[in-house]
């Protein structure tokens, strides 16, 4: 019996241990490659696709013409209005929210005007510094696949011009959509995951008229931190080939400007309602057992270390403004997204319009 005791405790012992070697060797590649695609988002498969209810909705830019997808509130008002935010792979043909989750329509349900802006691969929606280039050496005009650093010279968006998509978002779009379609210019949501969660809240700290809430998913709130730069360099080369020093130089005004954790007397101030969320890391019953999930695992303990360092942030300067959900569940996925945006609808609707 001792005998069999020792050999199951060193059993149970060695399986612990190799998830542990697991787990560990997922957290060293997370940090050094993969985190691409957690700024990105996106483990799980696409699992809704193309809205036939939402339509395109082009505008003029000083990038040229970008697509939004638009779908309207169930009940026709134009009075509430919520913007989704992609993850940073964000593709050019729909944004993630539409390919990957029915959340549109649940927000359509709950009487909410939802605005999906297309594109914007690696581009934390920002204005840029410059147009993304290396070494002086601008894209080639070959289009990006967004396969990885290969792309670093091929041309795609921002590339032959420069990013300026916050202008875009509350300028262009926001006044396109006022004018054209009568919707709400003031006291919108905004929400986004991971690369759209961080730019979520900066759109809203330094809009507050536009933004009257927004919504962070396993977002990068502390991007001044150690070594987070270089890891956000890594995640835009793999990303499409994006070089974060045309997006803002390191540690000036502008890359401050960026940093949830440095911006966050402003959310106070404002008054902003924020919903700002990251689950443990720790797989669901939804999470197969594949390198897949190892990374997710640690992607998602990444952005959770992040938010956490935000929130003690936001405690000090005595915020009252915040919801915080901390799932015991739940890894670097569109599954997890999806969960915590339904969690989150209620409070939206009850902060907009």
């Amino acid at each position: 019996m001792r005998t069999l005791r020792r050999k199951r405790a060193s059993s149970e012992t060695a399986a612990r241990g190799s998830w542990a070697r697991r787990l560990a060797a997922g957290v060293s590649m997370a940090l050094l490659v993969p985190i691409a695609t957690a700024v990105s988002g996106g483990i799980a498969p696409a699992s809704a696709g193309f809205n036939g209810h939402a339509f395109d909705f082009w505008v003029d830019s000083g990038m040229g013409p970008i697509k939004t997808r638009v779908l309207r509130a169930h009940d026709g008002n134009l009075n509430r209005v919520a913007y989704l935010l992609d993850g940073m792979r964000a593709p050019e043909h729909l944004n993630g929210w539409e390919i990957e989750t029915d959340i549109p329509n649940a927000l359509a349900a709950a009487n909410i005007n939802v605005v999906m802006p297309v594109g914007g691969m690696s581009s934390f929606y920002a204005d840029w510094n410059a147009p993304s280039d290396f070494f002086g050496i601008p894209g080639s005009g070959a289009p990006s696949s967004g396969s990885g650093a290969a792309n670093a010279l091929s041309g795609g968006p921002g590339k032959s011009y420069r990013y300026q998509w916050e202008t875009f978002l509350t300028h262009d779009l926001r006044n396109a959509l006022g004018d054209r379609l009568g919707f709400n210019r003031f006291r919108n949501g905004i929400f986004g995951l991971s690369m759209g969660g961080s730019a979520a809240l900066t759109l809203a700290a330094y809009h507050p008229d536009q933004f009257s809430f927004a919504g962070a998913y396993s977002g990068y709130l502390n991007i001044s931190a150690p070594a987070m730069r270089e890891a956000i360099r890594i995640a835009m080369l793999d990303a499409g080939g994006y070089n974060v020093d045309a997006m803002a130089p390191p540690w000036g005004p502008q890359w401050l400007r960026m940093d949830p954790f440095v911006f966050a007397p402003n959310l106070v101030a404002n008054n902003t309602r924020l919903w700002i969320a990251a689950a443990s890391g720790l797989p669901t019953d939804l999470d197969g057992p594949n390198m897949g999930t190892v990374n997710g695992m640690a992607l998602e303990a990444l952005a959770l270390a992040n938010t956490r360092a935000f929130e003690v942030r936001m405690a000090t300067l005595g915020a009252r403004n915040v919801t915080y959900s901390f799932p015991a569940f739940g890894i670097h996925s569109w599954s997890n997204w999806n969960d915590e945006a339904l969690r989150m609808i209620p409070d939206l609707s009850n902060n907009i319009g």
